[in-house]
């Protein structure tokens, strides 16, 4: 038992060595985005399924409330789509789980907003819909993918992606690349640390 531990806890290290190796620049490049398209006044949906429906709930909680104890601030305007389960049953029931994003982008969604999709296999097909979606509506699309990056690639305009295929590791990647997306947002908006 504690030889898996340990082989899971050393693939999570090598994993985000990884990523701290390939992505400094991708991570600063899409922070500073989501940054200036906040200063601007607009928003940041998020949107995932399963786990990374939790994670897209869980990054948009640290920017209504705050990412960092101490760090007293306005709240910024962030939302996860696919939270609402009347929205997500009527929906399911009556067009398709395809369509439980993009029908929240269409109705959330503004000129100028950031649509952020969290999947690891980037094939998505709800996501990708969604983001067909936001184009159609004037918004940004940042991906936070795994592996090859998927279908979701193409139709993004900024992509950070997980080098592994192993889920769990690129869950892991995405919550700590999320956070750290947090801490540029409030240093850019607010100066905070």
């Amino acid at each position: 038992m504690k030889d898996m531990i340990q082989e899971q806890i050393k693939d999570s290290i090598q994993t985000k060595e990884l990523v701290l190796k390939e992505s400094i620049n991708t991570i600063e490049t899409i922070g500073l985005a989501l940054s200036k398209s906040l200063k601007a006044g607009n928003k940041i949906l998020f949107c995932g399924n399963g786990g990374s429906s939790c994670d897209a709930a869980h990054i948009a909680a640290e920017l209504v409330v705050r990412y960092k104890s101490g760090n007293e601030r306005r709240a910024i305007p962030a939302m996860a789509l696919g939270t609402d389960h009347a929205i997500l049953t009527a929906c399911s029931n009556d067009y398709g789980y395809e369509d439980i994003f993009s029908r929240q982008v269409e109705a959330f969604g503004q000129k100028g907003d950031v649509l952020v999709g969290i999947t690891t296999s980037g094939n998505s097909p709800n996501v990708i819909k969604a983001f067909h979606q936001a184009k159609l509506q004037g918004l940004s699309t940042i991906a936070m993918l795994g592996g090859n990056g998927g279908k979701l690639k193409s139709v993004c305009d900024y992509e950070i992606i997980v080098p592994s295929s192993v889920t769990a590791r690129i869950q892991e990647c995405h919550i700590l690349i999320g956070h750290i997306f947090c801490s540029i947002i409030e240093k850019e908006l607010f100066g905070l640390d």
